[in-house]
């Protein structure tokens, strides 16, 4: 998809979409932004009518990212989408209109060299399959993708990715497990309507976690009732934990009545400035002299909170104090230095 290769050992790619009302150019595009500068490197925007597919048009040619049309219920407007030059286009087959428009729609992306992402959700399952299973089972929806990897397959067709998605842990856990076992192809992993901020987070992170330490999955969404740069974020997080990315590390006390600094807020400025960074520096971020030494000693760059102001640590070593007033930009001028050192290399 445009500058972005899955699978075959290319790094597991971070994605988002965004939830603006996809028919007003100026939201929409503003969000996209927003999402770029997080460190989103595919982006899914909903299509679901002609308005909306000229604004989507209008974007595309502004955005370095690959934009992805999301399609369901019009196999006609996937077709549109697919032969004026869309990165990649999300089609539910069991929901598109049958294998004669998926042919069409394969052909046209063939043609205009454009993926297609095959998308395996509990609520868009074949009628046969819910007979067979009696519900959406792990086992139900592996069967599904692999009939569609199988399909595709003999349409002489390989530039797609396969997304098998469930609000059910285990179930989706499951599910791309038994896929994986039988394909190569790419996989999208992610729980699908995993919840609020915090409650979509942890989901989340056990069950595309699970996957990811087991090597399974080439690119991940965490999908989140809140503003989509909080999924980049949460996403990159995830990575940097697993040791899949390299990145900022915060490093930063729950606080309590002998905070000193503004640990929460500066700590969350710098996990929204620069949560797209890309090279390893760890930050700490510490509200009193009780354990804030210590921590900061062993970061990059921290601060330890003092009466009317913060000790800087770099390297382990104190090298000066400042106004608590001060205390982020020392660390925002720090990280900006390091990253303009990068790219001069």
């Amino acid at each position: 998809m445009g500058k972005v290769s899955l699978g075959r050992g290319n790094p597991i790619a971070i994605q988002s979409m965004t939830n603006t009302d996809s028919t007003k150019l100026l939201e929409t595009f503003t969000q996209v932004e927003q999402l770029v500068r997080a460190g989103c490197e595919i982006i899914r925007i909903s299509v679901p009518n002609e308005k909306a597919l000229k604004v989507f048009l209008e974007i595309k040619p502004n955005v370095e990212v690959p934009l992805i049309a999301d399609i369901h219920f019009d196999a006609g407007l996937a077709l549109k989408c697919v032969e004026k030059g869309c990165a990649g286009v999300r089609i539910n087959p069991g929901n598109i209109g049958g294998k004669e428009s998926i042919v069409k729609i394969i052909d046209a992306a063939k043609k205009n060299k454009v993926c297609i992402r095959i998308g395996v959700n509990s609520g868009s399952l074949e009628k046969d399959l819910l007979l067979k299973y009696s519900r959406p089972t792990a086992e139900a929806l592996a069967e599904s993708a692999l009939n569609w990897d199988e399909f595709f397959k003999k349409q002489d067709f390989y530039n797609f990715k396969i997304s098998i998605k469930s609000s059910d842990i285990a179930t989706m856990v499951n599910a791309n497990r038994l896929v994986s076992s039988k394909t190569d192809t790419p996989l999208h992993i992610g729980l699908t309507e995993a919840g609020t901020l915090v409650s979509g987070v942890v989901r989340s992170a056990i069950g595309v976690g699970d996957l990811l330490k087991e090597g399974i999955g080439d690119t991940i969404r965490i999908s989140l009732s809140s503003d989509p740069v909080n999924e980049v974020i949460a996403a990159k997080e995830l990575l940097k934990a697993l040791k899949l990315r390299e990145g900022l590390e915060i490093i930063s006390c729950p606080t309590c009545s002998r905070t000193e600094v503004d640990v929460i807020n500066i700590a969350d400025k710098l996990e929204r400035e620069f949560s797209w960074v890309n090279i390893p520096i760890k930050v700490a971020v510490m509200g009193c002299i009780v354990n804030g030494p210590g921590e900061a000693k062993e970061a990059d760059i921290g601060i330890a909170g003092g009466k009317d102001c913060a000790a800087v640590f770099i390297n382990g070593e104190i090298i000066k104090k400042v106004s608590v007033d001060d205390a982020y930009t020392e660390i925002s001028d720090y990280i900006k230095e390091k990253i303009k050192t990068k790219n001069k290399v």
